[in-house]
């Protein structure tokens, strides 16, 4: 990656006549690769597969807006306002996993690597493994992120007031971890050491999991909507200012008593990022539509679209990391091959 500048984006080493535009048409909340064809969420009903020559097959996934999904990189679960958790693999295929007996809005979901699947309707959270019947826990208030541990089967649920840490194959007391405030969104960090929710005040919290210590991780401008761990999980990239926040992970403390590094600042919010699964790289999508790519070891930066439109809204890698798809709240649209 030598071309690679830091600099304003007059100056700065530009890819942006490499991407490929698609033409979605409507709004996208989420990107996943699945192979190498980017699957474009839409905010209702549909989902568009795009393969690298730019062509699109739409497939309707639920009867109404599609409120959240997780994939696995072989199939994306999506939850609905039809009460529908739905699924959709490679070939196109879409199954219904679960309907909610009540027809609550299925709003959170996550896969875990052997298969299983988490979901959440209102306060309750689901469990489907491949060995039993489904498993359903009732938290203390609306679930506010799921995350599965990347060992094991644990289930970390965010909710009002703190997270609780579920074993859905065990009869042992699930563990709560405190921490006054609404908590969002939940990531384990990849060596299973760390938890990190994002807040509905503009800060993260986090907890070192072996003696459950805390970790203060604030100063942010807006709400976090977005978190990315780099390549082998040594750090944690964030949206919510008007820089990208790096918080350090590598050693045994994590970011306690550390301060992030702030990459690539601009005139506008960050809105998403997506650190590349193989190298110290990650993509930032601003609000004023800006796409920049970033070497996390000095901060140098390349420009793969230009602002001045609608703020950027979903950005991913294939797993391969030879391919990023993005695309904007106003349905706009591309892929960068590298």
């Amino acid at each position: 990656m030598s071309d690679f500048e830091p600099g304003d984006q007059a100056s700065i080493a530009s890819v942006t006549d490499r991407v490929h535009p698609v033409a979605i048409g409507a709004a996208v909340t989420a990107i996943h690769f699945l192979g190498d064809r980017a699957a474009f969420v839409g905010a209702e009903e549909s989902v568009a597969l795009v393969d690298g020559e730019g062509d699109i097959s739409r497939v309707t996934v639920h009867g109404g807006g599609i409120l959240c999904t997780a994939s696995d990189g072989a199939r994306i679960a999506m939850g609905g306002d039809d009460g529908k958790l739905a699924e959709l693999n490679s070939k196109g295929e879409v199954a219904v996993l679960a309907t909610d007996p009540k027809r609550r809005w299925i709003d959170n979901v996550a896969l875990h690597p052997d298969g299983a699947v988490a979901w959440s309707a209102g306060k309750t959270a689901f469990v489907r493994s491949g060995r039993s019947e489904d498993k359903t826990f009732d938290m203390p208030s609306t679930v506010g992120g799921l995350a599965f541990a990347p060992k094991g089967l644990r289930v970390a649920v965010a909710h009002y007031n703190g997270v609780t840490l579920w074993f859905p194959n065990m009869a042992a007391h699930p563990e709560f971890l405190e921490w006054a405030g609404s908590h969002l969104g939940v990531v384990f960090s990849p060596d299973n050491k760390f938890l990190v929710t994002t807040m509905h005040e503009p800060a993260l919290h986090g907890w070192r999991l072996a003696d459950n210590r805390h970790m203060r991780m604030s100063g942010y401008p807006g709400r976090v909507k977005s978190m990315s761990w780099s390549a082998g999980g040594k750090s944690l990239a964030t949206s919510g200012a008007d820089a990208v926040i790096v918080w350090p992970f590598a050693s045994k403390d994590g970011p306690m008593g550390k301060e992030p590094a702030m990459l690539a600042p601009l005139q506008a919010r960050v809105t998403v990022v997506a650190c590349h699964p193989k190298q110290d790289i990650l993509a930032a999508g601003y609000s004023d539509g800006t796409i920049l790519m970033v070497r996390l070891e000095d901060g140098a930066e390349i420009l793969v679209r230009r602002n001045g439109t609608a703020e950027v809204a979903a950005l991913a890698w294939n797993a391969k990391g030879t391919l990023l798809a993005f695309a904007a709240e106003d349905g706009e649209a591309g892929l960068l091959p590298l």
